[in-house]
């Protein structure tokens, strides 16, 4: 019973940090919640369907946010949603038939080390050339324009006065959603850039739209990976509850903080964590030790410091304010 009970508050503070991460850098929690399962020793697919359940359970508030914010097509999101389902339920056959042949465990740890040490080599490319990419970018045209699939019937009208085939839409869905069933993430750092980028849609409503189709097409995820018995509800109940009150303070706290001098900070951890996953694998595969003490230290540590650098960085403005 006290076992139980220290897990819980382990599992209610990680996802505290986690949801203070989230709610500043606005980067889907799963980053770290489906790696932490694996590095705790998760099957794979439990920590896939696990990491599906707490994407649901963290888009849902900030969904309503931009709803009344008035940031989501809907049109463009229902289309998102049906593409994203077909996408999940493919990636999820792939992860069980991995799992089946005693494959998944390992194949989606290296799929995490890559995805890991992309997103944060990308995050780092990005803060170190801000106004060379900011000032390209606003040069180039939609890159799905000039693709003959955007041309084929029936078009669909966006709220961003953007007409694109619904054909594509459902492609970029299934696409996602498949690296989203396979690996329990959002999608959301692939599809808002593909809206943006892709189809020339607004940041706000890419942004708002992206949410909405992640709370419909995960909940869908969650409900297949529950059917499967591979949502581990005891992890998944304490890191909302704590992830709720992290990721409201981490939301505060971007009116206070400048998102962009903490970004390479975040882009380090995510290195970091890549390395940790790597370390948990090794050190399953081979039984060291030293490499499984190093894989948690990485992964919880550098929550635990980026977070506490984001609290320490808005208390010190806020008091400066204050006494200002």
């Amino acid at each position: 019973m006290v076992l139980l009970e220290s897990e819980a508050l382990f599992f209610i503070g990680f996802g505290f940090l986690v949801g203070i991460l989230f709610g500043f850098f606005g980067l889907g929690g799963s980053f770290f919640v489906t790696p932490a399962l694996l590095v705790l020793g998760h099957p794979a697919e439990a920590a896939v369907g696990s990491g599906l359940v707490f994407v649901f359970g963290t888009s849902l508030a900030a969904a309503v946010t931009h709803q009344s914010a008035g940031h989501i097509d809907y049109k463009l999101g229902g289309f998102l949603v049906l593409g994203m389902a077909a996408g999940i339920e493919v990636g999820r056959r792939i992860l069980f038939w991995l799992a089946e042949r005693g494959l998944a465990d390992v194949v989606i740890s290296i799929a995490y080390v890559v995805l890991l040490a992309v997103v944060g080599v990308i995050i780092l490319r990005r803060v170190h050339n801000e106004r060379l990419v900011d000032s390209v970018e606003r040069r180039i045209p939609p890159v799905f324009e000039k693709y003959a699939l955007n041309r084929l019937p029936p078009l669909i009208e966006l709220r961003s006065t953007v007409q694109v085939s619904m054909w594509l839409v459902l492609v970029v869905g299934i696409a996602i959603g498949t690296l989203s069933g396979f690996l329990g993430v959002g999608g959301g750092f692939l599809m808002v850039p593909s809206l943006v980028y892709g189809m020339g849609i607004s940041k706000s409503v890419a942004v708002g739209t992206d949410i909405f189709q992640i709370a419909g097409s995960s909940a869908f995820g969650s409900v297949r990976y529950f059917q499967e018995g591979a949502v581990h509800l005891s992890v998944v109940l304490p890191l909302l509850g704590g992830s709720i009150f992290g990721s409201y303070i981490g939301s505060r706290l971007t009116d206070i903080v400048d998102e962009s001098t903490l970004m390479s900070y975040f882009a380090v951890m995510l290195l970091l964590d890549s390395v940790a996953v790597a370390s948990k694998t090794i050190s399953h595969t081979y039984d060291i030790q030293i490499l499984h003490d190093l894989s948690l230290t990485l992964l919880f540590g550098t929550a635990l410091g980026v977070a506490a650098l984001i609290v320490y960085r808005g208390g010190r403005t806020a008091y400066r304010d204050s006494i200002g």
